[in-house]
Formats: C-alpha cells, structure tokens, sequence
C-alpha cells in the first residue's frame, strides 16, 4: 500500500518493479486452482486466501500500468495477458488430461514452482539497491509481508502433512529473510550517510 500510495502521488512507477506483483498473480491464481476440492480435498484455506491474493494484484498491476512510461506499460500488459493465458491453460489441461493424484502432482509442482519464483522476484531489485547503495525502491512491506506469510504457511503446510505447501514456503522464508537482511544493512548505511556533516573542516 505505501508503494503505491507513493506511485499515484507521483503519477509515476519511477524505478519499482512490476514483476514481483505479476509473479504474485501468477502464484496465487494457481495457488487458489491447487486449493480447489476439483483437484486437492481440505486445503479450501488455501483456495480462499490466494483468491484475495488474485483480486489485490490484479489491482495492483492495473495501477501499475496506469502510472507507468509507455515502453513499461506495454511490456506489463503483455504479462498480465500472457498470465491469464498461462493459467487457463493449466486449468483446462489438468481437467481434460489428468485425474486424481496425477492432477494434484501437476498441479502441486507447478504451485511450487510459482511460489519459490515469486519469493526470488523481489530479488531482482537487490542488484538496484546494491549498486544506487539505497533501499528506495525495495519495497520494504512487501518483503515482510511475505516473510510474515511464508512463515504462517510453511506451518500449515507442515501441520497438513502437504509437501507442495511446506517446502516453498520453507525457502521463501529463507529468501524473505535475505531480502530483509539486504534491507537492514543498506537502510542502516543510508542513515549513517545522512548523519555526516555537510562540510568537513
């Protein structure tokens, strides 16, 4: 939210990222398909909290490309057709070609595979905060907002005995906590920068 209170205020995405709201799309649209009782029984949580998910980052990205320059505006809408492409597809495959336990492993594996991609994403941005040396643009909620959420599912997860939950969560909570980490170090430095006198006599 403070990302993009900050981006209508400016009318403009500046140097954000768009690729950690799109990755987060994608996750939770097949996230909520693997929940669904058509292809896992008892996880209807997790259906329910990742089509909140959906509905968020979908909002989020039309933001996005209302405030953005035109070459990134393009590139973004691009992806958020090839998503729902993407996923419509995974959809229709899995009820046409697959049944049972082959349909929940298809459909588990390529969770898996979407969440681990959407804890990296924000990733990306650490080769910025590391070369302008600042945090400005490393969206400091959203790294604790999903550390907070990797945690809370690698739980569920476990207590569920469900290895397509535990095990992404697990190592997004590793790579949260390195996005975290990165943040401490290059905010702390920012702040010590800020401390030293303008003229050195």
């Amino acid at each position: 939210m403070p990302t993009f209170k900050r981006i209508i205020e400016n009318k403009s995405t500046e140097q954000f990222s768009g690729l950690p709201y799109i990755y987060s799309l994608l996750n939770c649209l097949i996230c909520s398909w693997y929940g669904l009782p058509w292809v896992t029984q008892g996880t209807i949580l997790v259906a329910t909290v990742n089509s909140f998910g959906a509905l968020f980052h979908s909002a989020y990205i039309i933001l996005f490309i209302i405030y953005s320059e035109r070459r990134k505006r393009v590139s973004m809408s691009a992806l958020i057709v090839g998503v729902f492409c993407a996923f419509a597809l995974i959809v229709c495959a899995s009820l046409e070609l697959l049944e049972g336990r082959a349909r929940r492993n298809f459909v588990g594996y390529l969770s898996a595979t979407s969440l681990v991609s959407m804890f990296a994403s924000p990733l990306f941005i650490i080769s910025l905060v590391i070369r302008t040396k600042s945090v400005e643009f490393m969206p400091f909620h959203l790294s604790l907002a999903t550390y907070f959420m990797s945690i809370a599912f690698f739980a569920y997860g476990v207590l569920l005995n469900d290895f397509f939950i535990y095990v992404p969560n697990g190592i997004g909570t590793l790579l949260a906590a390195m996005q975290l980490l990165v943040y401490a170090y290059y905010s702390k430095k920012e702040m010590e920068e800020c401390k030293l006198p303008l003229i050195v006599s």
